[in-house]
């Protein structure tokens, strides 16, 4: 039965229609409305508003049906743009997407880890603009910033709840500060989080679907996604999965908990076994004490790629330790897909991929009723930065905060809401019949 908006949520109807259209790249007003479940004269009025509004454009007919042909739809992708800001231990990442969630430029920088934050943020603030200036985009079609990053957060106060990188960062109010030095909003999120949103942004798995996102860059976490929206928990702090214990009597992790996952299979780990085997320390000299350990990560990569039966064993061994995490995680959430993303799967993924697939297949064989398929991102080694961004475009447009609405222009600097807020809820009153489009 066809579905007609109240007023009250009108904005949250205009953004289900935006999201139906970005998922089916081009679509007619008809199929709109099948897709939505709202009227025809419903999907009609908010198309015409959304084209005025620049966001949609008409690109034509579709195939005859038998009757006239449908004009069809798609987003604008020069509309909007989003900016993605990934903090890493090591690098920082910047990105500028459209509409579409397509990458349009993008620079990465060193040096952050090593400052407190009221010199960091101003840096990185630096690199936006530049970045901005670069691509030519308008500053006032970006409708705001997404800064990930890892560890425990507080999404709706923009504070990092963890002393990492260094202590000066713990409760510093990071979004805030930054949304100040750019005069843009700032939402802060995690960035297992966003890589896993990202993959749905762009198209790559079913916006119907379940699935889980394994995220690896110099740590180990987790996000699950379902039917467009983020897993958050009680505190949006959920599926860390780095820090799952996979051994109750092992040493204690810095988080607290004992047996860490990341303390087995993460990058820093798989550098300090190398160093103690024999072969790969002659041959390839690892530092375990070194800041920039992804480096020598990727170094030991390589060489399993290469062949090296030395290294190609400690890369196995790490998957199957990640192998065991897909499992649980395809146990609690009943996933159809589990994506690998992040900078540490850049070289070695493809060993990843099957070793993951093997275990998740091999353990979970009496109880799957479906198959999981394990892939890679999408959004390769920038999936985290790519996905910030994502996250300021559903925010803002899917979640129906347009500052085109309310007599917002389009360059305003209202800060959006944070994804994880209540939204206004959709009408489920029935109309009088539904009407064509």
């Amino acid at each position: 039965m066809a579905l007609s908006p109240t007023w009250t949520n009108k904005s949250r109807t205009r953004g289900l229609i935006l999201d139906a259209i970005r998922a089916a790249r081009t679509i007619s007003r008809v199929e709109l409305a099948a897709a939505t479940g709202f009227t025809g004269a419903t999907i009609s009025e908010l198309v015409r508003e959304l084209i005025d509004d620049g966001l949609v454009v008409e690109v034509g007919r579709g195939a005859p049906t038998g009757g006239k042909p449908r004009t069809l739809v798609q987003l604008d992708p020069r509309a909007r743009y989003s900016v993605g800001v990934q903090m890493e231990r090591n690098a920082c990442v910047v990105v500028i997407v459209d509409l579409a969630g397509r990458p349009v430029a993008r620079t990465s920088f060193h040096g952050v880890a090593s400052m407190p934050p009221d010199q960091a943020l101003p840096m990185i603030a630096s690199q936006v603009d530049a970045l901005l200036a670069t691509a030519a985009v308008d500053r006032d079609r970006v409708l705001g910033v997404g800064l990930v990053s890892y560890g425990p957060q507080d999404r709706r106060a923009g504070v990092l709840l963890s002393p990492q990188p260094s202590e000066p960062w713990l409760e510093y109010p990071v979004a805030e500060r930054l949304a100040q030095s750019l005069d843009l909003p700032v939402l802060l999120d995690n960035d297992a989080a966003a890589a896993a949103i990202g993959e749905y942004w762009l198209g790559a798995v079913d916006r119907r679907s379940t699935y889980g996102c394994i995220y690896m860059a110099s740590g180990i976490g987790g996000g699950i996604v379902v039917a467009g929206e983020v897993y958050r928990g009680s505190s949006s702090n959920s599926v860390e999965l780095g820090h799952m214990s996979i051994d109750v009597n092992g040493d204690q992790c810095p988080c607290g908990n004992v047996g860490c996952l990341e303390n087995y299979a993460g990058p820093s780990a798989l550098v300090r076994q190398a160093a103690a085997t024999p072969a790969l320390a002659e041959r390839l000299a690892p530092d375990p004490d070194t800041a920039d350990f992804l480096t020598e990560f990727a170094r030991i990569a390589a060489a399993a790629n290469a062949g090296d039966p030395a290294a190609r064993r400690l890369i196995e061994r790490s998957a199957r330790y990640l192998g065991a995490a897909a499992v649980t995680m395809t146990m609690l959430f009943d996933v159809d897909a589990i994506v690998l993303a992040g900078p540490s799967f850049a070289v070695a993924g493809s060993i990843y991929q099957t070793v993951i697939q093997e275990e998740v297949d091999r353990r979970t064989v009496t109880w799957r009723t479906h198959p999981v398929r394990v892939m890679p991102s999408v959004n390769g080694p920038d999936a985290a930065a790519i996905g910030a961004a994502a996250l300021v475009l559903q925010s803002e447009l899917t979640h129906g905060r347009t500052r085109t609405e309310e007599g917002r222009g389009v360059g305003s600097r209202a800060r959006p809401v944070p994804v994880g807020a209540e939204s206004p809820p959709r009408n489920t009153e029935p109309s009088q019949g539904k009407e064509s489009a």
